[in-house]
């Protein structure tokens, strides 16, 4: 159990039949009444925030979420198929469950998979990933001050904004939290 006067970012909590991760914490002292915490909580499973406060004393059991490092095989319609690069389980996890994290993952590369309780909620990719640039206009020089960028197409067939300089056959690293692009390898 844990106590709303010690949340912190990114401890996770079970509420209201849910599991939820502290986004944000304020402690508030009022001139008059008694002190509170408010908080932003995101749903695990969902990814909703919600905004909800606390009386410092009250008390939330932990959650514990359990972050396994599995390999990505492949991708078989509307399964993606995981093994555990310890016990070489297999898993299989459906495009629903797993949304857009997976559109800048190849294939053979290490991803983590989350769980609670024996349940996959989702997974998480690395935080850069270096990509081959498969499709791209060549740039134009024009009327541009700073900044110019165009669209490509790299090897998993997602869509990244790039410089003008960045041509077909390159291999770029790209953030997967935002799908921007970082820098030329």
């Amino acid at each position: 159990m844990i106590a709303a006067g010690d949340f912190r970012n990114g401890v996770t909590i079970e509420f209201e039949g849910n599991i939820y991760q502290v986004i944000e914490f304020q402690h508030v002292k009022p001139g008059k009444g008694a002190a509170f915490v408010r908080t932003k909580l995101k749903n695990i499973k969902n990814g909703g925030v919600v905004e909800k406060t606390f009386r410092p004393t009250e008390k939330c059991p932990k959650a514990h979420v359990e972050r396994t490092d599995m390999q990505y095989l492949y991708s078989d319609g509307d399964l993606y198929n995981f093994m555990n690069s310890e016990t070489f389980d297999q898993i299989a996890l459906s495009r629903d469950l797993i949304g857009d994290s997976m559109k800048f993952v190849k294939e053979n590369e290490t991803v983590k998979v989350m769980s609670h309780n024996g349940e996959v909620f989702a997974v998480e990719p690395p935080l850069n990933v270096e990509l081959l640039i498969t499709e791209c206009e060549p740039g134009v020089k024009g009327d541009t001050a700073t900044g110019a960028t165009k669209p490509c197409t790299v090897e998993t067939g997602a869509t990244v904004n790039v410089p003008l300089f960045v041509n077909q056959g390159d291999m770029i690293k790209v953030d997967t939290r935002t799908g921007e692009y970082l820098s030329r390898v």
